[in-house]
C-alpha cells in the first residue's frame, strides 16, 4: 500500500556530509511519526532518529550534534542530514513511517541505503 523509496546513500570520507532522502507514495492518507534506523552487519537495528508530526525530534546519543533530521509533508519525504561522519557511522540506514489510516497505525520500511564512512 505505501511504498518508501531512499536515496542519496554512498561512499564518503571521514569528516563528509551526506543526505539521506526517504519518500513515500501509495496509500498514504496521514504520516505520522518518522524515522531513522541502522543496522551493521551481526547486530540488531538501531534507532538513530524520529521526527513527530509537529516536528519535534529525537536523536540517538551518538549522534547528537551531528546529524539532522527533518522532513517536508507536502512531499511526504524524512530527510536525515549527516555532518561529521565517522567509519562507526557505516551501516544500512532504513527509513521507517507511520501511516495512521482509518484510526490503525501502519509500519512501512524503506529498502535501506548503504552509508560506507572510509578515507
Amino acid at each position: 500500500q505505501v511504498q518508501l523509496v531512499e536515496s542519496g546513500g554512498g561512499l564518503v570520507q571521514p569528516g563528509g556530509s551526506l543526505r539521506l532522502s526517504c519518500a513515500a507514495s501509495g496509500s498514504i492518507v496521514s504520516i505520522d511519526t518518522m524515522a531513522w534506523y541502522r543496522q551493521t552487519p551481526g547486530e540488531q537495528r538501531e534507532l538513530v532518529a524520529t521526527i513527530t508530526p509537529r516536528g519535534s525530534a529525537d536523536y540517538a546519543e551518538f549522534v547528537k550534534a551531528r546529524f539532522t533530521i527533518s522532513r517536508d509533508d507536502a512531499k511526504n519525504t524524512v530527510y536525515l542530514q549527516m555532518n561529521s561522519l565517522k567509519p562507526e557511522d557505516t551501516a544500512v540506514y532504513y527509513c521507517n513511517v507511520v501511516v495512521r489510516r482509518l484510526g490503525r497505525y501502519y509500519y512501512y520500511w524503506g529498502q535501506g541505503s548503504q552509508v560506507t564512512v572510509s578515507s
